[in-house]
This record gives C-alpha cells, structure tokens and sequence, in this order.
C-alpha cells in the first residue's frame, strides 16, 4: 500500500518539507522563489493524490491516515518559519495562531469521532480556506522577494487574515457538528 502512486505523493509531500524549510532558513531571493515553489508543488500534490485515490480506485487506510497528517505538518511548518523569519509579525500573528489551534482541534475531533466511527467530510467552505490558506502562505514566502511594484507582503498578510477568518467559521461548524455526536455517543444519553 505504499507505493500506490496517491500514498507517494503524500509522502512527497512531507519529505520536501525540510528542503523548503532549509531554503527559507537561508533566506534569499532565490531561496525564496525556490521555497515558493516547492511549496506550490506539496500543495498540488496534496488536490493530486486524493483525485488520484478516487479516481484510481486507491485509496487505502494508510492514505487516509497520511494525508491529513502531511497538510498540517506543510502548513504549520511555514507557518512557524514564516513568524521565525519575520514574515508573520504583529497582529498577523493572529490569524497564524487561529489557523494552528484549528487545525489541531479538528485533528483531535477527528480522531475521537473515528473512534465512534462518525465520518466528518471536509465541507466545501473548508475546502476555500484551504486554498486561500495555500495561496496567502505561498505569496507570504515570497514576500519582498516579489516584484517591488506588486504589495506581495500585504497580500499575503490580508489573505491570512481571511483564512483565518474562514478557520474560526469552519472551526466552529465541526465543533458544533462534533459535539453533537459526542453528546449523543454519551453512555445513557
């Protein structure tokens, strides 16, 4: 199960996080460009390997497993480096920090919902801050490094603020769909 190309991908996905987060690390505008792109690359893989599990016929547990694992790994990591190297600062620590607390709580709903064996499908909203989550960290890694006349940096910032905004709203309609099948998963409820 493995070697299914979809399972690769995933896996692709968490190994080129210490690359990406070397060339942050050393951070120039190559570097940054460089990291960008491989960013964008963990990201499509991560649309790539789930079209290719449906569509292939392929999934698997170990999939499923993995998946949810390298997204939060590739997003908190930038995140994380992104507020190391000074690119999420000030208020904008905010959203950053919003987005991490949701990703780890939903994590966790998950995991005990399985538990019950209640499934939680990603809702299309989810899917939205997904993308703008995507595409605020991807411009935030590139930051001044972009063209002078483009506000790259303030673009990433107000794109973070808006996934962070979609987080607090998804955030609160899986809790509350969460809460609901734990209070009636209760013994003698």
């Amino acid at each position: 199960m493995l070697t299914t190309l979809p399972n690769l991908l995933t896996l692709s996905r968490i190994v080129l996080i210490p690359v990406m987060i070397g060339l942050m690390y050393v951070d120039t505008p190559t570097n940054r460009w460089l990291a960008w792109g491989i960013f964008t690359l963990a990201c499509a893989t991560d649309w790539l390997d789930g079209y290719l599990a449906r569509n292939m016929n392929d999934e698997s547990s170990l999939g499923r497993f993995l998946d949810p694992i390298a997204d939060k790994l590739l997003i908190a990591s930038v995140i994380i480096m992104l507020t190391a190297v000074g690119r999420i600062e000030d208020l904008v620590v905010i959203p950053a920090i919003i987005i991490l607390c949701r990703e780890l709580l939903v994590s966790g709903l998950r995991e005990y919902l399985a538990e019950i064996k209640v499934a939680m499908p990603v809702s299309k909203l989810a899917k939205w801050k997904t993308v703008i989550q995507m595409i605020a960290l991807g411009t935030l890694i590139v930051g001044d490094a972009g063209p002078a006349s483009w506000p790259v940096q303030s673009a990433g910032e107000w794109g973070l603020w808006i996934a962070g905004a979609l987080t607090v709203v998804t955030g609160y309609d899986y809790m509350a769909s969460g809460l609901k099948h734990m209070l009636d998963s209760r013994p003698g409820a």
